[in-house]
């Protein structure tokens, strides 16, 4: 099934997820330095990391949602991108209520803020499992027909058809 939201061929969605994937883990990386060592600064870096990152999330939860609503009523993969989107939306409000927390200091947060961050980022394992079954198991944002040789999604061509001329490196 393609993905509804699209941008010069491919969906919108896992291109956006990246920001957020990568921004909110790191943050609860720089956490773990902080407490390590009580160094204010990678708390403070922390705090606009997770700032980044929940605006990343909730706009790559716009084009998710768009995604959503295209997959057929009834059917399993409807489920688990529900599943899927209700898990990241409650780990991106776990990272916003950590940034709340952390406002008034950023360069010094609470411990329940940060214990927040690291549950929000084990819910995302569970999130991303989700994703991958959505798109590796049962096509779901997946050109119908794709194959190893098919053409640049650039070409207008389905993705059914055999990719014409030398093989890019």
């Amino acid at each position: 099934m393609k993905a509804k939201a699209t941008s010069l061929g491919h969906p919108i969605h896992p291109m956006l997820i990246v920001f957020p994937l990568g921004l909110l883990p790191v943050a609860s990386i720089f956490d773990i330095v902080y407490l390590y060592t009580h160094n204010g600064r990678w708390a403070d870096i922390s705090f606009w990391l997770i700032a980044a990152g929940v605006i990343g999330g909730l706009l790559a939860a716009v084009f998710g949602l768009i995604d959503w609503i295209g997959i057929p009523s009834g059917t399993r993969a409807k489920s688990i991108g529900l599943v899927h989107g209700l898990t990241n939306v409650v780990l991106v409000v776990l990272f916003l209520v950590s940034w709340v927390m952390r406002r008034p200091d950023p360069a010094a947060p609470e411990l329940l803020a940060i214990i927040l961050g690291f549950v929000a980022v084990a819910l995302s394992f569970l999130s991303g499992w989700l994703g991958g079954e959505l798109v590796y198991r049962m096509n779901i944002a997946v050109d119908e027909g794709a194959h190893a040789d098919s053409p640049s999604s650039l070409s207008g061509r389905p993705a059914s058809e055999k990719a014409s001329g030398p093989r890019p490196v």
